[in-house]
């Protein structure tokens, strides 16, 4: 190797190396301007590519009154995130053939009477044109009740006359995935948290993913905040998640979110043929809303641009997930602070871009 030969290879690797510590300096800042510019008290952020972590920061504080910082380990609600991970289970079972997805939903839980001609399937409840209504008013919505099981959930909701036809529309509710989390439970004789724990997080070590539990204190939980329309940040509300556990009542990190999504990406969770099954569009071409089975379709219907995942907005929390197939990309950033999903989207997005960005 002659020496001019060996000088260009050593300036290439500087190149690239301060090209990489640019864009993780990029990074941190965009995460940093969260807290900095007055809109969350602690997030967090990862990016990965082909499985493998580039990228991870926190900002902010877990709770600013004890000075307690964000970590990586901080939990948050994941809010709709929990969603996909609910989709993938039901997906889970239709692959071992105990469930058909276009069959009526009260051929595996009876206790779901359909009183209309069209009957409600598996598949409208995934692609939420079902008909279910959502909270009926901003009480249900901040729900205090405890509910101890899924069905004592549905009770709420049961005898509400449905919005439309079956598979007509796309009407986006929380509700239809609870339905699902009793369909879990009905067809696998298991708990809908000890089926997730046994056959999604457990497998694929999300070691910092759970239910959360009105009663149950998390060493590793978040304060919660809510950000005002005027721009004030203050402890949010408490609200009880058990009448939304399979569609908003999770809690997670964002490592352990970018383990879900690169489980998915190598097959691990489902077959690549049932996952690209979901993340298809499902929920009515004619009106252009982008919804697969428990991932919204960000980026159009070509696959080399196709952009996939989901966020949340919920008390105390905001997040948001992207996933772009084609090139084994995931980003997800997670803030401790609800009112502000546009600007953690606008993050997440931003960060997609920097790393993205060919120097």
């Amino acid at each position: 190797m002659n020496k001019t030969f060996f000088s260009a290879i050593i300036l290439l690797l500087f190149v690239i190396f301060i090209n990489a510590q640019d864009k993780i300096e990029t990074s941190n800042a965009l995460l940093e301007t969260l807290v900095s510019d007055g809109f969350a008290v602690g997030a967090s952020g990862s990016y990965s590519i082909n499985g493998k972590v580039i990228w991870e920061a926190t900002a902010g504080y877990a709770n600013r009154d004890k000075n307690q910082d964000f970590t990586l380990d901080t939990e948050v609600r994941t809010a709709s995130i929990a969603k996909s991970m609910t989709a993938i289970a039901v997906m889970q079972l239709v692959e071992k053939d105990f469930i058909n997805i276009d069959l009526p939903i009260d051929k595996y839980i009876p206790e779901f009477v359909q009183k209309h001609e069209t009957k409600i399937t598996t598949k409208h409840l995934l692609s939420h044109t079902s008909g279910i209504s959502a909270y009926k008013n901003g009480k249900e919505a901040d729900n205090k009740i405890n509910y101890s099981s899924l069905l004592d959930a549905y009770e709420v909701f049961k005898d509400r006359k449905l919005s439309f036809e079956p598979g007509t529309e796309f009407y986006y509710t929380t509700y239809g995935y609870v339905v699902l989390g009793i369909l879990i439970e009905k067809v696998s004789n298991m708990s809908y948290e000890d089926y997730m724990q046994k056959h999604i997080w457990d497998k694929i070590e999300m070691t910092n993913t759970g239910i959360e539990k009105s009663d149950v204190k998390r060493e590793k939980a978040t304060t919660l905040y809510h950000r005002d329309r005027k721009g004030k940040i203050k402890r949010a509300k408490e609200i009880n998640l058990s009448n939304r556990t399979p569609s908003g009542g999770l809690y997670s990190t964002a490592n352990d979110l970018i383990k879900f999504e690169n489980a998915l990406m190598i097959n691990t969770l489902v077959s690549k043929e049932t996952y690209e099954l979901m993340v298809q569009q499902h929920s009515l071409e004619k009106i252009n809303n982008g919804y697969g089975f428990g991932f919204y379709l960000y980026g159009g219907e070509e696959k080399e641009d196709g952009i996939i995942g989901h966020n949340g907005a919920q008390r105390g929390t905001s997040t948001q997930l992207f996933v772009i197939p084609s090139i084994k990309t995931v980003v997800i950033v997670v803030a401790n602070t609800s009112g502000i999903i546009t600007e953690v989207s606008t993050v997440a997005g931003k960060l997609f871009n920097t790393f993205r960005r060919q120097e």
